[in-house]
């Protein structure tokens, strides 16, 4: 297989990996308030938000100390060692215990940090700047397909429910534990790029330098590593992605947890409002996968950069955040296990509730793929601590995010999302243009980024 074929290889290899795991894990954090919701009434005094917030906080903290685990132990690796705590992490709703659901939040967010860094420096490992917006949509789409599989399976065992029996919450987390399993194993297919020697770097002199030498060096990485993501936080172009970043961190607590919830606990929708958060995720999957598909696998077509992409996305956006504003009642994402009979400003539409997950999907996509190739392209030498430093941004928000859903009212979550959407939307705009004018002095042609 020749090397641009290796390296196509493990993206796809890399894209299943990631569907397998978070098809299992999106489902999980699409009906964990739900399910919990239901126990509460036990022993089990665990909050979905409340577990969400710890993983995002802990998970941005994780971000100052990620590239240097991924330097030392290899981005393969860590993504093995990381799946299996997302595992752990599911198999705990099997049998919930309240301190084994937060223990197990920390150490997944711990986890997590340390996954997203380690596909970063993989993606770009397997690029070059002619090839990572394809890899970057290929990755994204196969990634997003996770969405369709597991609530596909929630929408046809829990249509009808209005309860959740210990037996149908065992039997699903079984499954999903299973699951991301298989995905933590497709890691080992990874094929290994092929190591460049500078001349005079022979076998005999790595043998002579021995295990201590090889120490240090792992070490010397590390700390290198850690002070490079200090010095990317502060240049110009990552302070004006962050921006873009916290607003992709929001949107992914809503659409992921709250909106969820917020469909479940209508009761207008009679008894299909349980089957339907497995619905929501479906079309929101499908929203994703077709941007991942369009704006990353066909992006060598596009003569304009990346900035009309982030465009439509904005836009996508605020016309879903305008018709959940009144389809859905103010109180539905704190509403209690009995639900809420309010109305918001019109006659809650499931159409028009799976229309909003579709459109949420989409627009999420667009951010997330041009985020993902813009990254890719400015940081090719320091893949791993730029993403380190995306993932800490965009983490700390959803962790504030999933923090005040369990005290805000719909309309206030809406309005901070616009806000920060409009103001993202503009900075990632500035660092665009700024690197369409590099591009442009070397020479090379723009529509390739």
């Amino acid at each position: 297989m020749s090397s641009e074929g290796k390296k196509l290889f493990n993206i796809i290899i890399l894209g299943v990996s990631f569907m397998f795991i978070f098809t299992a894990f999106q489902s999980c954090g699409n009906i964990a308030q739900t399910v919990i919701t239901n126990l509460n009434n036990t022993d089990f005094h665990g909050s979905g938000y409340t577990s969400m917030s710890i993983i995002y906080g802990v998970l941005s903290a994780s971000n100052l100390i990620s590239p240097s685990l991924v330097a030392v132990v290899g981005p393969q690796f860590s993504m093995v060692v990381s799946g299996v705590f997302y595992s752990l992490y599911i198999a705990v709703f099997i049998q919930p215990a309240t301190w084994a659901f937060y223990t197990a939040s920390v150490l997944i967010g711990i986890a997590a940090a340390v996954l997203w860094t380690a596909q970063g420096n993989c993606l770009t490992e397997n690029s070059d700047e002619n090839t990572i917006g394809r890899n970057s949509g290929i990755f994204w789409a196969l990634l997003q397909c996770s969405l369709i599989f597991g609530n596909l399976y929630i929408y046809f065992a829990w249509q009808g429910k209005t309860h959740i029996s210990e037996s149908d919450r065992r039997t699903v987390f079984i499954a999903l534990t299973v699951i991301s399993l298989v995905g933590t194993v497709l890691f080992f297919l990874i094929r290994k790029q092929e190591d460049t020697k500078a001349p005079g770097d022979d076998d005999s002199t790595n043998e002579i330098l021995g295990e201590s030498s090889s120490a240090r060096n792992k070490m010397m990485r590390a700390v290198a590593a850690f002070k490079k993501s200090i010095t990317l936080s502060f240049t110009k172009e990552m302070l004006l992605l962050s921006v873009t970043t916290a607003y992709t961190g929001l949107v992914l607590t809503f659409f992921s947890g709250v909106y969820g919830t917020c469909i479940g606990a209508v009761n207008r929708f009679g008894s299909e409002e349980k089957s339907l958060i497995g619905l929501s995720g479906i079309f929101i999957g499908v929203g994703e996968i077709l941007g991942g598909g369009v704006f990353g696998l066909l992006s060598k077509k596009s003569r304009s950069g990346r900035n009309p992409v982030v465009m439509l996305g904005i836009l996508v956006h605020f016309i879903a955040f305008y018709l959940i504003f009144f389809n859905m009642p103010n109180d539905a994402p704190i509403a209690p296990m009995e639900g809420t009979d309010q109305v918001a400003y019109m006659i809650p539409s499931k159409e028009v509730a799976m229309l909003c997950s579709f459109l949420l999907g989409l627009g999420d996509s667009c951010f997330n793929t041009q985020l993902l190739s813009i990254l890719g392209f400015l940081y090719s030498e320091d893949s791993a601590p730029a993403f380190a430093i995306f993932k800490f941004v965009q983490s700390i928000c959803a962790a504030v995010a999933y923090f005040y859903s369990n005290y805000f009212l719909l309309q206030w979550q809406l309005l901070i999302m616009v806000l920060v959407g409009f103001f993202g939307t503009i900075t990632f705009f500035t660092v665009e243009w700024g690197a369409a004018a590099a591009l442009a002095a070397r020479g090379s042609d723009y529509s390739s980024i």
